[in-house]
């Protein structure tokens, strides 16, 4: 018995004959009805009565089409399941507040409407498992550290105080850090070691932290390629020397020759390349007078 025969056959007992068959089909009515005379005779039953009218099921057809009815319904699944294999891959990327930002920002750097997969960020300061395959690619300021993984350099990364634009007194303002419970980034750390320092407000994560240094609450610390985009604030001093670091693409070793991997991994690496001046700290949209002195 052939699956194939049996799918052909349902067809026909749906169609109540031969063209209707044929058409959903894709297959020409003489083949069909070849095809349902092979079948009767691999069987050694008589499916149809054949009429000028159409094909209508005998009693052995009728017994058949319930048996192949519930043989279509426990194949169902394994049609949906070898149907979602050749669905558009995942790759997932996993990066800190301030990197899935931007690069959410020049989205369109990394994925086109052509291309044969997903993009799936997860955006965390945690860092996530790449040896057993929670990411495609995670981010990080530091290269791989273990045999089966690899890691590519994109650029320097500088940090630098910021504060409102419209803040009336920058050289005054207090400090809005992230509070030591959430402070996993070292530039929170750095900030919350720093001696002598007023901290009017806490946040839990660099969004809202973001969003208070806008409002005007203080001042606070940000990598230099998401405080130097953003028109609503300015850098309230220096470039801090000490958080300064380089940033690593970091994939499985075997993940990363996925053709749509590769792809990701070179894209983003561009991107950043693109704009290694502003992760650098060299692109500041307007600085405060603490910063000029």
């Amino acid at each position: 018995m052939n699956w194939d025969d049996l799918r052909i056959f349902l067809r026909v007992a749906r169609a109540g004959g031969l063209s209707g068959a044929a058409r959903q089909l894709r297959m020409s009515p003489p083949t069909v009805a070849r095809r349902m005379l092979a079948l009767e005779r691999d069987i050694g039953r008589t499916l149809f009565n054949r009429a000028q009218t159409g094909y209508e099921l005998t009693d052995d057809g009728r017994a058949l089409l319930r048996k192949a009815l519930a043989m279509e319904a426990s194949a169902r699944p394994i049609d949906d399941w070898l149907a979602a294999g050749h669905d558009r891959p995942a790759i997932r990327i996993s990066a800190g507040t301030w990197t899935a930002n931007f690069i959410a920002d020049n989205f369109s750097r990394l994925w086109t409407p052509n291309d044969p997969f997903r993009i799936c960020f997860k955006t965390t300061e945690a860092r996530l498992d790449i040896s057993h395959r929670e990411i495609e690619i995670g981010i990080r300021n530091r290269p791989a550290e273990s045999g089966n993984l690899a890691s590519r350099r994109t650029v320097d990364i500088a940090f630098a105080p910021y504060v409102a634009r419209n803040h009336p007194d920058p050289r005054a303002s207090e400090w809005v850090a992230v509070g030591s419970d959430e402070a996993i980034t070292r530039s929170a750390r750095w900030l919350l070691a720093q001696e002598g320092l007023s901290i009017c407000a806490w946040a839990n994560t660099p969004h809202t932290l973001r969003d208070l240094v806008r409002a005007g609450a203080g001042k606070g610390v940000m990598p230099c390629f998401a405080g130097d985009r953003d028109p609503r604030l300015m850098r309230a001093g220096p470039v801090i020397e000490e958080l300064a670091e380089s940033q690593y693409l970091v994939m499985h070793d075997d993940d990363r020759h996925r053709p749509e991997v590769r792809k990701a991994i070179d894209r983003l690496h561009a991107l950043f390349r693109d704009h290694e001046e502003l992760c650098r700290g060299e692109r500041p949209i307007g600085a405060s007078e603490a910063a000029d002195a």
